[in-house]
């Protein structure tokens, strides 16, 4: 029998993206062809996963924190697509709260075959395979368990962690020395440091003897400059995804809020010591398969709320991690002053993973 021509839907950001990696690898082992449909958020993310012979990008008036609004041109395009991809067989991955059913008419429309995934509504003629999530799932491990119960287990070897395509040399950024990555911004500003409270956070981690190197986005250039201020190497705006993915594969550590960069610093093994503001579970979204500590207060009153702004005045659950903390994490998953930097892309090979330690500072 001929392996099927497979597409994998993730439409939301790079980290979502990165989380469903070892599930397009399983299907990617029993597809002769295997594409990924992502919005644009996601598809550097997309072009780093192994396994992936095609991107589709479609930006999706369901999916997004400022949405783009209905378009029959986009949606026409799409379907034109889907058409010409002539897929058998199509996984859709959607996070607990999320429907897949928009995104699954729209693939039966463009003619394929077979769609898979998880759904709380009923799906009428629209899924083939309704897939029911298990409780309290981290979102990798959810992903994998509907690629293995429609038909596409993880191949032999393969360990299910998270992975990228080797990532660029970066030592022309950061110089040669051992260093500690600080990521500050997110995209949702309930799960990053204040600007303030990064910077005291540079200054005690460049005291401790630690040679601090600040990564931003283009658009987070005045973020990256205040934190990074006199102690710590400013990359704001000089790395793209695959770059930002060399500087993070070259760190001892990195601290990094709960968002894309933590997961791509899991996918090229680097530890993670993760401001996890708990307005969604750390069950869900924790760092996947590496070391990795978990400051902040998880019980804080904004837990659970999806808060995209901290409802609480001072956001405590992240402003009121001590430097002592993050200085005794960072010391806890291998970054002391002295540690050696890695080769690029070698830190993977070098950590075991499933070692998480997860314990909330």
């Amino acid at each position: 029998m001929t392996a099927p021509r497979t597409l994998v839907v993730r439409l939301d950001s790079a980290g979502d993206v990165l989380l469903a990696g070892p599930a397009v690898r399983a299907v990617a082992a029993g597809s002769s062809h295997t594409a990924l449909l992502c919005g644009p958020l996601g598809e550097q993310a997309a072009r780093l996963l192994p396994g992936v012979d095609e991107v589709l990008v479609h930006d999706a008036p369901w999916v997004g924190l400022e949405p783009s609004p209905v378009s029959r041109e986009d949606t026409r395009a799409l379907l034109t697509a889907l058409s010409a991809g002539r897929y058998d067989r199509a996984l859709v991955l959607v996070s607990h709260h999320q429907s897949p059913l928009p995104v699954a008419l729209l693939l039966k429309l463009g003619g394929v075959r077979w769609t898979a995934a998880d759904s709380e509504d009923y799906p009428g003629a629209l899924l083939d395979l309704r897939h029911r999530r298990l409780p309290r799932r981290h979102e990798a491990e959810a992903a994998l368990d509907l690629a293995r119960d429609a038909g596409f287990p993880l191949p032999p070897g393969d360990s299910g962690t998270l992975r990228v395509c080797d990532p660029p040399d970066t030592t022309h950024l950061t110089g040669q020395e051992p260093y500690v990555v600080l990521h500050p911004g997110s995209a949702v500003p309930a799960r990053s440091w204040s600007a303030g409270r990064a910077a005291r956070a540079v200054a005690a981690l460049t005291t401790a003897g630690h040679r601090v190197v600040v990564t931003g986005g283009t658009g987070e250039k005045d973020l990256t400059a205040r934190v990074a201020g006199d102690h710590a190497l400013d990359l704001g705006g000089a790395t793209d995804l695959p770059h930002l993915a060399g500087v993070l594969a070259r760190a001892s550590v990195a601290v990094v809020g709960n968002t894309g960069p933590a997961h791509l610093a899991a996918a090229v093994g680097t530890p993670v010591a993760c401001l996890f503001a708990p307005v969604v579970p750390a069950e869900r979204w924790r760092p996947y398969g590496i070391p990795h500590v978990l400051l902040g207060d998880q019980h804080a009153p904004c837990a659970g709320s999806r808060a995209r702004r901290c409802p609480v005045p001072g956001h405590p659950c992240l402003d009121a991690v001590t430097d002592s903390a993050v200085l005794d994490a960072v010391t806890a998953l291998g970054g002391g002053p002295d540690t050696a930097a890695a080769p690029a892309g070698a830190a993977a090979a070098g950590r075991a993973p499933g070692t998480e330690r997860g314990a909330s500072v």
